[in-house]
């Protein structure tokens, strides 16, 4: 249960972060399928969740037990945060078009993982 809860918050991507309004890219809104994927550590494997971007703030899509902030500046390059309680995680890289890649790091009860994720635009 903790190492799920923990790839929930990794693969929400997500966020304690507060940009500034200039930082947003509305050309990326809309829902993405983010692929997290572990590389290092001892989280599973790896998760698939839809995250929303509005007015180039990244949200969780839907209902999410989780903190979530991040942002996408215009030129496609996003940072995200994401936290419950003691588990922190974050990630970073770069959206084009209708795809997405970068790297994420996690901190919580099932110890430090990283990896890697891709994301694809939904709608």
């Amino acid at each position: 249960m903790k190492r799920m809860i923990f790839g929930t918050l990794v693969a929400c991507f997500a966020l304690h972060f507060a940009p500034p309004a200039s930082f947003a890219a509305p050309g990326f809104d809309g829902t993405w399928s983010v692929l997290v994927v572990t590389e290092n550590g001892t989280c599973d494997r790896a998760y698939r969740y839809e995250v929303q971007i509005a007015g180039g703030q990244v949200k969780p899509a839907g209902e999410a037990a989780v903190s979530m902030s991040g942002a996408v500046s215009g030129n496609g390059a996003i940072k995200v945060n994401v936290g419950r309680g003691d588990q922190k995680a974050s990630g970073s890289g770069r959206l084009a078009g209708k795809a997405g890649t970068g790297k994420w790091t996690g901190r919580g009860s099932a110890g430090t993982c990283s990896g890697t994720w891709s994301a694809e635009r939904r709608s």
